[in-house]
């Protein structure tokens, strides 16, 4: 899509993150996993390693059971399973738990762009980990203060790709609409859809997934302001071949994930000739907002791009040390990188946002860094990257 140079310029103002209070190593989730496969020692070695060689150490969760012993945790019980959590249950849980973290996330961004309730005209949520109605949407609506008539925009189901996918969505709300206030919050419980294994490609998926919420406000800046990220023109590509991939179905007991361990590769043969076309073949940018959607996808891109260690220290650092959060984790990468900016006084600087998701479906965007009180920036002004 091509946005016309009289539409306002779209920017996130400001990024707020939360993650539950319960915390928890890599080493005790591998240990929990382990317990679970006595009957299978094989399967119970191959997971230590995958959970090991992953890039992660800490993640969060929003149910404490995962903190006890092997025999108190139901999610991955080390003796009868057949007191695992029904799908019921888990829904029970997200609906108790999703509101109060995103609503934290929200108050953050609020407050960060200096923004009050009131002022928000459109309202996305995002979430793939649990489901009830009235939905997240209505229930921040009233937690928060926002506006009634608040044009409520819910996107649901769409995997790790979606954060990114709302604030695509966002920034055209203000393209079209002078004067919009976005607010976009994700939250993400993934921790809720964990279960006993069965075969080694269900360990992939257990091995990085965490719970955490997000949220941003886009919106047009104004003369005085404060750092911000100018949203530029992005897209939404189906990897060809990939539909398999990586799927998430309804189980009766929680979600059932399916990541193939082809999808590094997927990315590695198609991804440049999609950057090429979001880029008009132009210079590469110095900044990159990538999904850590696991060490293999951060390897890949880095590797087909060739980035530095430095460029991709934003998703690994996340990815280390909360895990993929899904939906949510674009907007941590973003959020460490604009802070780093801060600090180091930088100056106009232009990069590119990538999330991948169920289709095989990648999520492309541009965007610069702009710092406080600069001129207002418009894209076509200053050429391709």
């Amino acid at each position: 899509m091509t946005l016309t140079t009289s539409s306002p310029e779209a920017a996130i103002l400001g990024i707020g993150t939360a993650l539950p209070v319960h915390s928890i190593s890599q080493q005790d989730v591998a240990d929990l996993i382990a317990s679970s496969l006595t009957d299978s020692p094989d399967l119970a070695r191959f997971a230590r390693r995958i959970f090991k060689s992953c890039g992660v150490e800490t993640r969060f969760t929003c149910d404490s059971s995962f903190l006890g012993s092997p025999e108190e945790c139901r999610y991955l019980p080390s003796g009868d399973p057949s007191n695992v959590p029904t799908t019921r249950e888990r829904m029970n849980k997200y609906q108790q738990e999703a509101l109060p973290l995103g609503a934290i996330a929200a108050g953050k961004a609020l407050k960060d762009a200096g923004i009050s309730p009131d002022r928000i005209t459109h309202l996305i949520t995002v979430s793939c980990t649990g489901q009830y109605l009235p939905g997240l949407d209505v229930m921040l609506i009233r937690q928060l203060g926002l506006p009634p008539r608040v044009n409520r925009l819910p996107l649901i189901f769409q995997g790790c790709a979606a954060g990114l996918k709302a604030i695509q969505m966002a920034r055209d709300v203000v393209k079209g609409a002078p004067g919009a206030w976005v607010l976009v919050v994700c939250v993400e419980l993934c921790t809720l859809h964990f279960q006993p294994v069965k075969e080694r490609e269900t360990l992939f998926a257990a091995s990085f997934f965490g719970d955490g919420a997000s949220a941003c406000i886009i919106g047009s800046p104004e003369a005085r302001h404060n750092p911000y990220l100018s949203l530029g023109s992005g897209c939404s590509v189906l990897l060809p071949d990939s539909v398999e991939d990586m799927t998430w179905e309804v189980g009766d007991t929680g979600y059932d994930l399916f990541l193939s361990p082809s999808i590094p590769k997927l990315l590695a043969t198609h991804l440049q000739e999609e950057l090429d076309i979001l880029l008009e073949k132009g210079q590469l940018p110095e900044l990159w907002a990538i999904h850590p959607g696991g060490r293999g996808i951060v390897d890949s891109v880095q590797n087909v791009l060739n980035l530095s260690d430095e460029q991709t220290r934003y998703s690994r650092e996340i990815l280390r040390d909360a895990g993929n959060l899904s939906s949510v984790t674009i907007m941590f990468v973003l959020n460490a990188m604009r802070l780093d900016m801060i600090t180091r006084e930088q100056t106009l600087t232009k990069g590119v946002a990538m999330a991948f998701g169920p289709g095989l479906t990648a999520e492309l965007m541009r965007f610069t860094y702009v710092p406080a009180n600069s001129p207002p920036f418009k894209e076509q002004d200053h050429g391709l990257f």
